[in-house]
């Protein structure tokens, strides 16, 4: 189509200084030393009053470098990368082809219509690359929209900076913009492919179109759906474009290249981009020679060799008409301005989609977009989305038909193995409890292949957490605590249950009471002392009594002292007695035992209580304080090795100093504790709970959980 632009020219008789305009076509390969070379050697060579291209970004601020030197326009076709968009830095470059800055708003777009909500970016590292992936990530940014992560491509070595199959299943998101060159494109997509990683689970945007017939059939059904965006001329979204000079363009490339002409349906969008540039230069040096007063010399560069020397004379001029200039194109409408590089006043994209044809698979044109209208759906064909179905795709990640690797361990209150016996008499074991519950509820809801494992009896559970950062399993579902140290290496889901750490120890026999434990709480010599005070009070009563009392006067000398001892035991029980002493020695005798009684029957039911209280159970210890202060030594304390609870120990409660009794697992602690060979057990609440309820019962629980 450059060419096109040239002859076109011809045939509208526009000349400069006499001379029809002619042009070259060097290929520099896409390194930026052969651009500079080609660019030297044909301004050395040649009066070189404009540049059409170059084709890649990362070429683009060098030949717009030396277009700045020397004093020409240049203007690329297809270099998108949007740092190029600043005229300060670059005053001598245009381009015909939207920044990649309006491409990642169309993208952002997108996500907003499908309500996607993140992806991944794969990117180049050159300048096509690194911009694209920048206004991507702003264009998300500003959008609400997120950047999962991010996947360097080595243009030199050709290889991924990472695994691609651990960045994409390691990923929350199924969404890949694919931000490369058309060469690169191939080979990543293939490296997918052999991983599984494009298909019913994956939605792939490509930056540019590719070659699908490399591919084997085979992976034609994992193809399908796969969207590649690429700017495209303003006919796509029913803008205006010069047909009249398109159809020139065409007629002329049929005439003088026919074996390259694809027709007109299959032309490239960058060559309608291309021809857009070419006639951009044709016309503003026409305008350029027509406002200036000597015609004839209109065009004048300086006489130098070294093509860095050279310059054309007036050529701010030149830029004022191209900043200024205005026309239908054959890609739309044409528009420049003195403030940015940007072609202005429409940008226009298009998604293709990877669809069946009857000769395999073809792109098909799905969707268009333009920056006034966003976008919309082609009303002649379906979009076709990864699977095979007219069903958008969710951002996040999908479990349905994923095999899943789960890794369990043996849990009294949430896993349990038990025999099943078939009819044929094969006897196999399963697993049963809250845990292979909830995978079953959630292979029912999310529907994914799980594969069980149960982890060996001496698994710790930092082992299991270990074997979940190795690989071993995709995923654990246990009674896993969740610690700083764990999450270093792991991902915890939200707690299913919460958990805390509880001191198991042996519950404490109550005291027996006896038929005379009622006397314990006095001594027998205080029993007997009171007894003895007793009968010798009692004489000493009936002594001084017997003489002034009538009623004790009529009794024997045996029945006096008996009633003067039932006297004396019912004060002493506390019990009114009718008998009541006359003189004045008997009076004070009975007030001495009086008082007696009130010190005795005080003393006697505080001991009394206090035995009473005491014979009930206490624990050793009556929470972790008593740990910290040392109540129990360290090697009677049993902890479980690679548990949370060890280390809880370590980090608060031993200071590092391992001094405790090392079990292998809770039935250990727990016989353990039955054994004598430990005092107190570590336990989290769940466990400790309920074996201490309906399996241990001469343990109990000693404090409340802690953390």
């Amino acid at each position: 189509m450059f060419q096109a632009a040239i002859l076109i020219a011809r045939q509208y008789n526009i000349s400069i200084k006499g001379q029809f305009i002619t042009g070259q076509i060097v290929d520099t390969a896409g390194t930026e030393i052969n651009a500079i070379a080609a660019a030297c050697k044909a301004i050395s060579a040649s009066n070189i009053v404009g540049i059409v291209g170059p084709e890649y970004s990362s070429e683009a601020p060098i030949i717009a470098g030396i277009g700045a030197r020397i004093g020409i326009p240049v203007i690329s076709q297809s270099a998108t990368d949007p740092t190029l968009s600043n005229r300060n830095a670059h005053p001598a470059f245009y381009r015909t082809v939207s920044s990649d800055n309006a491409a990642a708003l169309a993208i952002a777009q997108l996500f907003l219509n499908y309500n996607w909500t993140s992806c991944l970016i794969i990117y180049q590292n050159d300048a096509f690359g690194n911009g694209g992936a920048t206004a991507i990530t702003n264009a998300f940014l500003k959008n609400g929209l997120g950047i999962a992560g991010t996947l360097l491509f080595d243009i030199v070595t050709l290889r991924l900076q990472d695994n691609l199959n651990d960045f994409l299943t390691a990923s929350p998101t199924r969404i890949v913009v694919l931000w490369v060159n058309s060469f690169y494109v191939p080979s990543i997509i293939q490296n997918a492919l052999d991983y599984d990683l494009i298909g019913p689970n994956y939605l792939w945007i490509t930056s540019a179109s590719f070659d699908l017939s490399n591919f084997n059939r085979t992976y034609y059904p994992n193809l399908i759906g796969l969207l590649n965006l690429e700017p495209t001329v303003a006919s796509v979204a029913n803008a205006p474009i010069n047909a009249a000079l398109l159809n020139a363009a065409f007629d002329l490339w049929n005439q003088y290249e026919p074996e390259t002409f694809p027709g007109s349906n299959n032309v490239d969008d960058y060559a309608f981009f291309a021809f857009d540039a070419a006639w951009t230069l044709v016309q503003s040096l026409q305008k350029f020679c027509s406002i200036t007063s000597n015609t004839s010399s209109c065009i004048s560069l300086s006489n130098a060799t070294y093509c860095f020397d050279r310059y054309l004379f007036n050529s701010n001029t030149l830029f004022d008409i191209i900043n200024n200039m205005e026309f239908l194109g054959v890609s739309g409408h044409i528009q420049f301005s003195a403030n940015t590089t940007d072609r202005i006043n429409g940008s226009y994209y298009v998604a293709n989609n990877i669809q069946y044809s009857p000769t395999g698979i073809n792109f098909v044109q799905a969707l268009s977009y333009s920056d006034s209208t966003g976008w919309q759906r082609n009303t002649f064909t379906q979009l076709i989305w990864p699977g095979n179905t007219l069903a958008p795709p969710t951002s996040g990640a999908k479990l349905e038909g994923v095999k899943l690797i789960f890794g369990l361990i043996q849990s009294t209150q949430y896993t349990n193995i038990i025999n099943v016996t078939d009819a044929l008499g094969n006897t196999t074991f399963q697993l049963v409890g809250y845990v292979p519950d909830l995978i079953n509820l959630l292979q029912t809801k999310l529907g994914f292949i799980p594969d069980i494992r149960l982890a060996p009896s001496n698994r710790t559970y930092n082992g299991l957490v270990a074997d979940v950062a190795n690989g071993v399993y995709d995923l654990v579902v246990a009674d896993l605590t969740v610690t700083a140290s764990r999450r270093k290496k792991v991902d915890f889901s939200n707690s299913i249950f919460d958990n805390s750490v509880r001191l198991v120890i042996r519950a404490q026999p109550d005291i027996q009471i006896g038929l005379f434990s009622f006397l314990n709480p006095l001594s027998w010599d205080l029993w007997l002392l009171i007894i003895g005070t007793l009968i010798f009070g009692s004489m000493l009563i009936c002594i001084v009594e017997r003489v002034a009392n009538e009623r004790l006067r009529e009794k024997s000398h045996s029945a006096a002292y008996l009633m003067i001892f039932w006297y004396t035991f019912g004060n002493f029980m506390g019990r009114d007695v009718e008998l009541q002493p006359k003189t004045i020695a008997g009076r004070l005798i009975s007030s001495a035992m009086f008082f007696l009684t009130l010190v005795i029957i005080a003393s006697y039911t505080a001991n009394l209580a206090s035995q009473l209280t005491i014979s009930k159970s206490q624990p050793i210890i009556s929470g972790i304080d008593d740990i910290k202060n040392g109540k129990v030594p360290g090697n009677r304390i049993g902890l479980l090795v690679g548990s949370a609870s060890l280390e809880y120990y370590l980090t608060a409660v031993s200071g590092g100093n391992p001094n405790y009794y090392p079990l292998y697992s809770r039935d250990q602690i727990y016989q353990s504790l039955l054994g004598n060979k430990i005092d107190v057990g570590f336990i989290d609440t769940g466990n400790a709970e309920y074996m201490t309820n309906d399996v241990y019962c001469n343990l109990t629980i000693s404090c409340s959980g802690f953390n």
